[in-house]
């Protein structure tokens, strides 16, 4: 028996990394996922590569930018029409900031994209969701943050990702104390140096310099951290809401 069974998940950022990890960690578990990505052709090469290994359709793609709202709206639209419900959300896609060496100059055009993305496309999720949440009594959230959000120097020098992915386990927490009654759960994984396209983003230099300081000793797999979501997800974590789940290696209890 899978730990999702008969559950219903939207999980963002899913054309590939650790979202496409998540996707189909979740389908073998039983659930019916809704994967969404802006990147439209490399999330159906995706979808049809899950689908076509378990041997059923598990798995529905939906091009999708999480800065906008009409587009939440329409995911979750789409969920519910062809799945009848919607039961879990991975807040998982963002975008990361360019490296550099000058942490002060920030560009302002940047920063609005990544404010955009990876808090107001949290929010915007939420929001689009929660009635249907709400209607069933039920329903696990999942924001997925960063150790960059916790401590600083492993960002690649974007201020701005850094400052949005703290910001998250605020919006985590105001957000479960607020809905805790009506049976909801959010909570925040914190992962730390993982092997996805954000980490090929940042320079080698700056990955060596992070990596030597994981007590572990390695990065991780996405798989390390999708583990940790399904958990939140399943009705294992039914006391869990407003925690904080960290997956670094013991970087950050340094």
């Amino acid at each position: 028996m899978g730990r999702l069974n008969d559950k219903v998940a939207i999980i963002t950022g899913a054309a590939g990394g650790q979202g496409k990890v998540e996707a189909r960690l979740f389908a073998q578990q039983g659930a019916m996922v809704v994967a969404s990505d802006l990147n439209d052709v490399l999330l159906m090469a995706t979808v049809k590569e899950i689908n076509d290994e378990l041997g059923r359709e598990a798995v529905l793609g939906v091009c999708h930018d999480i800065a906008s709202e009409q587009d939440w709206q329409h995911v979750a639209a789409r969920t519910i029409n062809t799945f009848g419900a919607i039961d879990i959300l991975v807040n998982n896609a963002a975008m990361p900031g360019k490296t550099r060496e000058d942490v002060w100059a920030i560009d302002v055009e940047e920063t609005t994209r990544i404010l955009n993305v990876n808090l107001t496309g949290t929010l915007l999720g939420i929001k689009a969701v929660m009635p249907e949440m709400k209607r069933k009594g039920r329903g696990s959230i999942v924001n997925i943050s960063s150790a960059a959000g916790l401590v600083g120097g492993i960002s690649g020098g974007s201020v701005a990702y850094s400052a949005t992915k703290a910001a998250i386990g605020g919006i985590t927490k105001e957000i479960a104390i607020g809905v805790a009654g009506e049976g909801i759960r959010v909570n925040t994984v914190w992962p730390g140096l993982i092997r996805t396209p954000i980490m090929e983003s940042f320079s080698k230099e700056v990955t060596e310099a992070v990596l030597a300081k994981v007590p572990m000793g390695f990065a991780a797999e996405p798989i390390d951290i999708a583990y940790g979501v399904l958990f939140l997800a399943s009705d294992e974590a039914r006391f869990v809401t407003g925690a904080d789940i960290v997956i670094d290696g013991g970087f950050t209890a340094q």
